[in-house]
């Protein structure tokens, strides 16, 4: 054999090898996602029916009861988040993207990765001591805003990386037609890169829609209907953690049923946001 083709060998070898390594590793990464959903099928699925999704919470010690309460108040936490945050947050992305390399847009880089890296129960505390204190109750809103500050990070590094991929040459148009920067960043840019935007606040949102610690200290929970944000309110993560750390085996069983409520939940708005990445110049 010569050199050449001895050559041609070990590549194709350890081309192979590399291959398998990797189809390994994505198994294992599948793994655990498999064992978890398959583990809260067996342990949820039997507390599933319609009351469990249009009743209250049924006092402790008696069976049956739902968790409808909570799911209305995770969805206007949630709400209150986005409302709160998303403007910001993108207005935040779009400054970084096009005012990269200033003193600025660094410090606000900077200060996002480090909130990407703050725990959530800190956020709780800090929320805690500056809302809640004040109001003197817990409340839906103070829930929503410890919820904005860690949607807030996520959004605005996703916008700007998507931004970044509009080409120049777009934006460099409008310039030239006359219109304002400003009017540019909104009127094409931002239309331009809303694909992929779109994407990172689903995503981010699944992410904040399963947080308990921050609404420990925020909205504390409430075994009755509240539409006040004023006010303490339930939220499913926040009935799962009552109901598990509970005596009461009936509680155990719905705590595994809003488990796997919550994670269907987060898998259905993950499965949207990937069908949502394309390029932003496919045309539709």
């Amino acid at each position: 054999m010569s050199a050449d083709a001895a050559r041609a060998t070990r590549r194709r070898i350890l081309s192979a090898t590399m291959l398998a390594l990797t189809g390994v590793a994505a198994v294992a990464t599948i793994i655990p996602l498999l064992l978890i959903l398959s583990h809260l099928l067996r342990m949820g699925i039997g507390a599933l029916d319609l009351a469990f999704f249009t009743h209250l919470p049924a006092p402790p010690g008696e069976v049956g009861g739902g968790v409808a309460n909570a799911i209305v108040g995770s969805a206007i936490m949630v709400g209150l988040a986005a409302l709160i945050g998303l403007p910001t947050a993108i207005g935040a992305g779009l400054f970084l993207a096009e005012r990269d390399g200033s003193r600025l847009a660094t410090a606000v880089r900077f200060v996002a990765d480090v909130m990407n890296g703050i725990p959530s129960i800190v956020v709780g505390i800090f929320v805690w001591a500056w809302i809640v204190v004040a109001m003197q109750r817990f409340s839906a809103l103070a829930g929503g805003v410890a919820l904005a500050i860690m949607l807030l990070p996520m959004v605005a590094r996703t916008t700007e990386e998507m931004v970044r991929l509009v080409p120049r040459e777009l934006g460099e148009g409008g310039i030239a037609l006359g219109l304002t920067r400003w009017r540019t960043t909104l009127g094409i840019v931002l239309p331009a890169a809303r694909s992929g935007i779109l994407t990172g606040v689903l995503v981010s949102l699944a992410r904040i829609a399963g947080e308990t610690a921050p609404l420990l200290f925020t909205a504390l929970g409430n075994n009755f209907w509240q539409l006040r944000v004023d006010r303490p309110t339930a939220a499913l993560p926040l009935q799962i953690f009552q109901y598990a750390i509970s005596p009461y085996e009936d509680w155990h069983r719905q705590a595994w049923a809003g488990a796997l409520v919550l994670i269907a939940i987060v898998l259905a708005v993950s499965i949207a946001a990937r069908l949502l990445i394309r390029s932003p110049f496919q045309e539709r």
